[in-house]
């Protein structure tokens, strides 16, 4: 009896257990990289990720989403519209492996209208790599999503894009980088040949100059050759030259790689290629495993940190209905944080207290999906039908944890959302709470006309469009959207909600779980606002 009372020591076998389970885990979480890609739109984001694929024995042959009518489509871009439009509009999760490291990679939308689904999939990731077009540098979409990466501590690795194409110089896109960044660059390849004639990289770390073969339209892996400094001086003349003087410039101002720093957030490892001709791709892959982090002690929203080998715990960080048109079900994608997942075991929800039984686990591959077992820190798990959780929620096992919850940015576009077929009332309605609860849109209301003439609000036009889409294609409903004349909101206390109701150019607007915004036509209404009620509290952020 004496072992089953609280506080009795552990026999050494079940010591020996614990430490063995300890190890285990921390083996398993330490091959794991669990990484997003941002970019602005058209930085090639998906041509990288499909490239990425292809380097790591995926694919045999990399899809692009606007390709020829014989190619097939991008594995990341599952949905039809995604096709149709050439665009990325909602976030996967693709799993890995090689030479032994398992990779995460959490592909976001390659359109500005779906940043929130891009602020979600950071709150998942351990590193992320940030994609720059050479002709176009430092955009102001990369910043924005940048000072979310930043704000999170998630180290940056850069990947200079189409280099193989006219644009900036070398040296100009790392003063940019350090200029609107604010982070040192550690170029760690540089460019042979200027932009628009790239004849390969240096490597910095052996100085070997690499070239890369061109296969058709980059779509299988090509030849990659290492020369030497005497061979590359041969072979490229006076851009090897130019090349290694800029090098050589680089090291005298201490522009070198301290993976310290990059970890710290404070400078960030540069890379230079071409994902469309396949240049720098495998050495961006070697630097995912070598250089990012693997999964650590998350902090909860105590402040205290939740161990690797504590017991199960996962964040919520999207949900998506009908990936899988056949079934009809709703995903919940989760990362894991700690312990191990086990398919079948139970969880609890800690914003509602009730109890989960993770039945129905996936392992993800942007559609594609197979039943999964087991789970560590840094994998990503897709929990069919899993009950009423939300983006956000935190699910653990043993002692209890709350992560810091997903914030989304409150919406500066509104559209007005009708059923034009009073006879499928149903299909709308159960339409609008699905994509209100995947996050896809804020659905909102005037206070005056209740819930039955509901606001759409998020980030841009095309999220009204996914959602009309939807809810026609998804879920039979017949729907017509209509502007609405606000182009800013704030959240505010609902205390402070008969200030905003009384004030001529402010809107009230609120959401099924208690939030209340404010609305205005115009940053210049907003700012008069301000101005005559500096004591009301205006949130940019929304915390779900």
């Amino acid at each position: 009896m004496a072992d089953r009372t609280l506080g009795a020591v552990p026999s050494p076998t079940v010591a020996t257990e614990a430490s063995a389970d300890a190890r285990m885990l921390a083996a398993e979480a330490s091959r794991r990289r669990t990484f997003a890609i941002i970019s602005h739109p058209d930085a090639g984001k998906t041509t990288l990720t499909e490239k990425l694929l292809l380097y790591a024995g995926q694919v045999t042959e990399a899809g692009q989403v606007k390709a020829r009518r014989n190619r097939r489509a991008a594995v990341s871009d599952w949905m039809e519209m995604e096709r149709e439009r050439g665009i990325s509009i909602s976030s996967t999760a693709l799993r890995f492996e090689l030479d032994g490291t398992i990779h995460n990679l959490l592909d976001t939308p390659g359109h500005r209208d779906f940043s929130e689904d891009t602020l979600r999939v950071l709150g998942a990731a351990d590193s992320c790599v940030i994609l720059l077009d050479a002709a176009r540098g430092v955009e102001e979409q990369t910043l924005k999503l940048f000072e979310v990466a930043r704000e999170r501590r998630v180290p940056l690795i850069t990947f200079i894009n189409k280099y193989d194409r006219p644009g900036l110089e070398s040296l100009a896109l790392v003063d940019e980088i350090e200029r609107e960044l604010g982070l040192r660059a550690a170029p760690v390849t540089w460019p042979v040949g200027r932009a628009g004639e790239l004849r390969g990289v240096i490597d910095r770390r052996d100085g070997g100059f690499y070239r890369f073969e061109r296969t058709a339209g980059g779509a299988t892996i090509g030849a990659e050759q290492r020369l030497d400094a005497a061979e590359a001086a041969v072979e490229a003349g006076d851009d090897w030259r130019v090349a290694a003087e800029e090098v050589g410039l680089l090291d005298e101002v201490g522009a070198g790689l301290d993976r310290d720093s990059y970890l710290a957030g404070s400078s960030t490892p540069v890379f230079f290629g071409s994902a469309l001709q396949n240049f720098g791709i495998r050495m961006l892959l070697d630097a995912l495993a070598d250089l990012a982090p693997a999964p650590g002690p998350r902090p909860g929203a105590d402040g205290r940190e939740r161990e690797l080998d504590a017991d199960f715990s996962a964040l919520v960080f999207k949900l998506q209905a009908n990936l899988d048109p056949q079934h009809r079900d709703r995903l919940a994608y989760v990362r894991v944080c700690s312990g191990r997942f086990e398919r079948g075991t139970q969880a609890t929800n800690a914003r509602t207290g009730k109890t989960l039984r993770m039945a129905y686990a996936h392992e993800l591959f942007g559609r594609r999906r197979e039943t999964l077992d087991a789970a560590f820190p840094g994998d990503v798990v897709g929990l069919v039908n899993a009950g009423d959780v939300r983006v956000g929620d935190t699910l653990y096992a043993g002692e209890e944890v709350r992560f810091t919850p997903i914030p989304t940015l409150a919406p500066d576009r509104f559209a007005r959302l009708r059923n034009r077929d009073t006879g499928r009332y149903k299909q709308f309605h159960r339409g609008v709470a699905q994509l209100e609860s995947e996050g896809v849109v804020h659905v909102l209301h005037e206070p005056e006309l209740g819930t039955q003439a509901p606001v759409l609000g998020g980030a841009g036009q095309m999220q009204f469009e996914v959602a009309r889409y939807r809810l026609e294609r998804e879920f039979g409903a017949a729907v017509a959207i209509e502007p609405a004349g606000w182009t800013v909101s704030r959240r505010i206390d609902p205390a402070d909600a008969g200030t905003v109701a009384r004030a001529p150019a402010g809107q009230l607007l609120a959401d099924g779980h208690g939030r209340v915004l404010a609305a205005f036509k115009d940053r210049f209404a907003l700012e008069r606002f301000e101005r005559a009620h500096p004591e009301v509290a205006l949130d940019p952020f929304i915390v779900r």
